[in-house]
């Protein structure tokens, strides 16, 4: 007899696409005819809701995070002694700065945050499972480990699923692989959560939900990835250095004042002859680049406006740096570095013998199945300008598809 714990990595993660399909149902407690609403009900308590856990932000806290540091440290220092000297012009100039360059980073991560909301309605909001012995639209944060569910055409795969028995599927899974191309999934396979069904129907039982599901665990490593670039590094020595240039030279000036200081010119700090608290908030507002996080911020916003007119989201300001200063980028190249749209580059469309390009694009539209939604074909097919009324002119009469030995297709 089979048993899964065979097919348990050393993270304790059950390799499903592995585990034989009645032992995965075994190993589930369930079987094809799904869950009664009763244990569903369970389970749901068990393993919680069908979604990824979402952070609630405070926004005053976060609006503060962002004066909550070095540099805005010595600034805010400088506007209490601003107030003490009653030098109103200083205090709200420094009070200025340090809500601009505020609002400047806290607006960009508000809007960001609303991207990303905004992006979790592409999610399967039902699915249909079978529940109690009949199929019932479900919602999708509702679905649990064992429960069995039905997949087409245009689905948004809601969890993670093994798929059952029946005709194989195409599913899209370039958001979470890469892959240009559709996948072919048949019985036994693994489906993951946030993958698109291209072709086909089939049934399928859940095997994970919310963040024990592949988009789960892999959003679990991002949220807990270390996010201190190279900026915050150097704004952070910046303003060490400035902390303790300020601080040796404060200790000078007191130590000057209080050596001229004597019984017949006594030091009061709110009169116009106590130099020493002036002196001391001249050497802090000196001492520290005053503008930098305000134009760093700004310079930023920028950036940040201007990747998000190319539907890009920037979650943190400090990505822009960190972008900017790589020097290996190793991402997928679908849906990043490109666009996930075949095409065909007519520029290097090169014929040869008594071909022209028109008879290229005419012969690669006629040996083209669209009826298959193969990518491939169907750019094919589409690219060429005749396409509307070349089977007038044409029948098929034999098909064969392509053969990774010859490398073509023939019609």
């Amino acid at each position: 007899m089979v048993s899964t714990d065979d097919f348990v990595n050393e993270l304790g993660q059950v390799q499903w696409d592995r585990v034989p399909l009645n032992a995965a149902l075994d190993r589930l407690n369930t079987s094809r005819e799904g869950l009664t609403s009763e244990e569903a009900e369970k389970r749901l308590r068990v393993y919680g809701p069908n979604k990824l856990p979402e952070e609630k932000v405070n926004k005053l806290k976060l609006f503060l995070g962002f004066m909550w540091n070095q540099l805005s440290w010595a600034m805010e220092v400088a506007a209490v002694l601003a107030i003490v000297l009653l030098d109103f012009a200083d205090f709200a100039l420094i009070l200025f700065l340090l809500l601009l360059n505020a609002c400047i980073g806290y607006l960009e991560e508000i809007q960001a945050g609303n991207a990303v909301s905004a992006l979790m309605g592409h999610l399967a909001p039902e699915a249909k499972v079978f529940r109690d012995g009949e199929v019932k639209n479900v919602p999708a944060n509702l679905l649990v480990p064992g429960d069995v569910l039905r997949v087409r055409l245009g689905d948004v795969i809601p969890a993670d699923l093994k798929f059952l028995e029946g005709d194989s599927v195409k599913v899209d899974q370039s958001s979470l692989t890469g892959e240009s191309l559709p996948v072919t999934k048949s019985e036994g396979d693994e489906g993951y959560s946030g993958s698109v069904v291209k072709q086909g129907e089939i049934e399928a039982v859940v095997t994970s939900t919310g963040i024990n599901t592949f988009l789960g665990r892999a959003a679990e490593k991002i949220a807990t990835a270390d996010s201190h670039g190279r900026l915050q590094m150097v704004l952070t020595t910046v303003g060490n250095f400035c902390m303790v240039s300020i601080l040796f030279w404060c200790v000078v000036e007191l130590l000057v004042q209080m050596a001229g200081r004597s019984s017949q010119n006594p030091c009061v700090i709110v009169t116009d002859g106590c130099l020493g608290v002036a002196n001391i908030l001249v050497l802090i507002v000196g001492g520290i680049p005053v503008a930098m996080p305000t134009v760093l911020s700004v310079t930023l916003a920028i950036g940040s406006s201007a990747l998000a007119k190319e539907n890009a989201i920037v979650t943190r300001l400090t990505c822009i740096e960190e972008m900017a200063s790589m020097e290996v980028l190793c991402s997928d190249k679908t849906g990043t570095l490109t666009l996930n749209q075949l095409s065909v580059d007519m520029d290097n469309l090169i014929p040869y013998n008594n071909f022209t390009a028109d008879d290229i694009l005419k012969y690669g539209a006629l040996s083209a199945r669209t009826e298959n939604n193969e990518a491939i074909d169907v750019v094919c097919h589409n690219t060429y300008p005749g396409k509307d009324t070349m089977w007038q002119e044409y029948t098929l009469l034999h098909y064969t598809p392509f053969d990774p030995t010859t490398k073509r297709t023939i019609a």
